[in-house]
């Protein structure tokens, strides 16, 4: 593969497409009230081009506070698996990227449940925070029942692509971990092919879930509707 990971942070990023809902059914007066009162103290400053224009790499030390291992979450539903982490684990920060606000509005409102404090909640695209994320500054990664885009044609818009996954790879440590979580086969033989391309050694491959894992609702529906799901782990190269 000719693509590298780049070994340098990139400060005038591609324009790209956005696949995808950003909205779904009207929001709840509760949940409108999680966004107005809790998002903005949560979210990172420095990501959008009006807070950076310059696209300087934002610290993400800053965002917590101290130097602890930071994890991300691309795409986090509604937000059970990131709530969880975050309550097993208080010694690291964990940050949540998703575009749909009616998942981001479920999030808050788990968070204010939980009372976790180590979360920050990016209400966007995950490649726009690792537009501005330092390399080798993420310990762990997860992807956790992503969009399928199950018709060929559409394949390319899945995240373990080139287009995603080089990024990841250059913003995750050496021996970083990268879990995927889904219950479609072709989205498994895509991770499988893909994601060692980008800089990424297999070390787990089963159906059985990780010792810390929590069930979510796109799994309990897989489940239903008769899917098995798969649950891989990478480790970054280097």
């Amino acid at each position: 593969m000719s693509d590298k990971p780049k070994s340098a942070f990139d400060p005038k990023p591609p324009r790209r497409n956005f696949y995808g809902r950003r909205h779904g059914k009207t929001l709840r007066p509760s949940q409108k009230g999680y966004l107005s009162e809790d998002l903005g103290e949560l979210r990172p400053r420095g990501i959008s081009i009006q807070e950076n224009p310059e696209r300087s790499p934002i610290d993400p030390k800053a965002i917590f506070g101290d130097d602890r291992p930071v994890w991300i979450e691309i795409g986090f539903g509604g937000g059970e698996h990131m709530v969880h982490m975050a309550a097993t684990y208080p010694e690291i920060g964990i940050i949540g990227c998703e575009p749909f606000i009616n998942g981001v509005a479920m999030l808050l409102g788990k968070i204010r449940a939980a009372g976790v404090g180590n979360v920050s909640v990016h209400p966007g695209d995950a490649r726009d925070l690792m537009d501005v994320l330092p390399d080798a500054s993420i310990d762990r990664a997860f992807l956790m029942y992503p969009d399928p885009w199950p018709k060929a044609r559409h394949h390319r818009r899945r995240f373990v692509t080139p287009e995603h996954l080089l990024p990841l790879a250059r913003v995750m440590r050496p021996g970083g971990e990268f879990r995927v979580a889904t219950d479609i086969p072709d989205y498994v033989r895509q991770t499988l092919e893909e994601v060692p391309l980008a800089g990424f050694d297999l070390t787990r491959e089963t159906g059985e879930p990780w010792e810390d894992w929590i069930s979510t609702r796109y799994e309990q529906k897989a489940l239903r509707e008769g899917r098995i799901p798969h649950y891989v782990t990478f480790r970054r190269q280097g």
